[in-house]
């Protein structure tokens, strides 16, 4: 393999790895405000974590197809 598509896979295992990170943040996020509020996130909170969510999967499945993160991260909602 040459040094650029070696250069290029890397940065594709890197913004799958970010936009992972990212969806588990957001989860985490979510959970986190749940357990404080003793109650559901506000609406606008949840709807706004899913556009973030659906950004950083479109992301990762751009740039890594076919993982199973869209799936594991399905089963959050």
């Amino acid at each position: 393999m040459h040094q650029d598509e070696e250069t290029k896979e890397m940065l594709r295992d890197l913004l799958w790895l970010n936009a992972t990170i990212a969806t588990e943040l957001i989860q985490i996020t979510e959970n986190t405000s749940q357990i404080l509020r003793k109650a559901a996130p506000p609406e606008t909170c949840i709807a706004e974590h899913a556009a973030l969510r659906a950004t950083a999967l479109e992301i990762a499945d751009r740039y890594k197809p076919g993982t199973m993160l869209r799936q594991h991260v399905a089963e959050h909602q």
